[in-house]
Order: structure tokens, then sequence, then C-alpha cells
């Protein structure tokens, strides 16, 4: 796992938000931040 998918999870659940809340507060899909978090992307 790089440092960013790491950092982005980490991050995205110390705000309490689930990977469907954050797509839609950066209008991309919730696929999208999967692949991030899993260093797909």
């Amino acid at each position: 796992m790089s440092y960013f998918s790491t950092n982005l999870k980490a991050l995205r659940k110390a705000r309490g938000l689930t990977q469907e809340g954050l797509s839609r507060k950066l209008s991309i899909k919730r696929a999208v931040i999967g692949s991030y978090e899993e260093g797909r992307a």
C-alpha cells in the first residue's frame, strides 16, 4: 500500500466519512475512492 492510499483511508475514517460520503463531496464515483485506497489507481 502506498503512502497516499494509507493516508486517504485514515483521514477519511478520522473525519467519519464513508467512501460514498467522500465521493459525493468530491463529485466522483465511490469505486474511484476504493481504487485509490487499495492502491489500484
